[in-house]
């Protein structure tokens, strides 16, 4: 749980806005990320990363430097603010036992010791929320919940809480139309009477559907539109076996499967039949 909330003031952002979560130590998967944005001639500055820059593959130093050399914005992860802090786990969220749980332990350690002073600096100096403008709309951007960093939001998650995370963001930056968030790894857009609540997924993992492209989402002229990301599948699983870590996630890398269901609402899981 989170005290006082930090946030930050993005001004007037109306050209086209490359949004994107959860770089999770993919150095591969933020080349191609930047490789996207050059294509489409959107600069760093209307680029806007919702966390966890570093998290289950091998790259973590390298992935923060490229991310920071992109010059997006970025608000904080729960990977972010217990890097910094200097806390024993990632934070993010999983119920202990869980398959998830039991494989963040060797990812985070890695990520820690190679992660330098100065990195974890930086990522506890980063804003828990973010305001921007963008052609006559406010947006409000956060990681999770905006009092629980790591709170798991759905696509299926119950209308009372939309409007609880709602009503926190604006108790903190005012009124906002929309609101783009992050953490739970799938893209997806809700429609709630507020307005649209934007998880614009990640670009680290594949989301659960069985292809190794992950997601990158497109806000311009008001309009959102979610884009497949390919990248170098083999060379961040080459990172993460020179790293030493467990061969679940590199495995979720190539089969577009997450290692554990469990994270999951049962409605978004895949039943094992139908992954061939």
């Amino acid at each position: 749980m989170q005290a006082k909330i930090n946030w930050a003031d993005l001004g007037v952002l109306d050209g086209p806005l490359l949004l994107f979560g959860g770089p999770y130590s993919n150095l591969q998967a933020v080349e191609a990320l930047a490789a996207f944005a050059a294509a489409r001639d959107v600069p760093g500055g209307q680029m806007i990363c919702t966390g966890d820059i570093v998290a289950y593959c091998g790259a973590p130093r390298e992935s923060v430097a490229a991310i920071r050399a992109l010059g997006c914005a970025v608000v904080a992860g729960n990977c972010e603010l217990q890097l910094a802090s200097g806390a024993e786990d990632c934070g993010c969220g999983f119920a202990p036992g869980s398959s998830c749980d039991m494989l963040s332990g060797a990812w985070y350690t890695h990520a820690a010791q190679a992660l330098a002073a100065e990195a974890k600096a930086w990522m506890g100096a980063l804003p828990d929320v973010a305001v921007f403008q963008h052609q006559g709309q406010r947006y409000g951007v956060l990681h999770g919940g905006v009092r629980d960093v790591a709170r798991f939001i759905w696509s299926e998650s119950a209308e009372a809480v939309f409007e609880e995370e709602w009503q926190a963001l604006e108790e903190v930056v005012g009124p906002v139309d929309h609101i783009i968030a992050g953490h739970s790894g799938l893209p997806f857009i809700r429609e709630t009477p507020r307005g649209r609540w934007i998880n614009a997924g990640v670009i680290g993992m594949p989301p659960h559907d069985g292809a190794q492209q992950t997601r990158v989402a497109v806000l311009d002229g008001g309009e959102v539109t979610f884009h497949r990301l390919s990248y170098d599948v083999a060379g961040a699983v080459a990172d993460m076996a020179k790293a030493g870590l467990p061969r679940a996630y590199a495995d979720a890398l190539q089969s577009g499967y997450w290692p554990s269901e469990d994270v999951l609402p049962p409605g978004l899981r895949v039943p094992s039949l139908a992954r061939g």
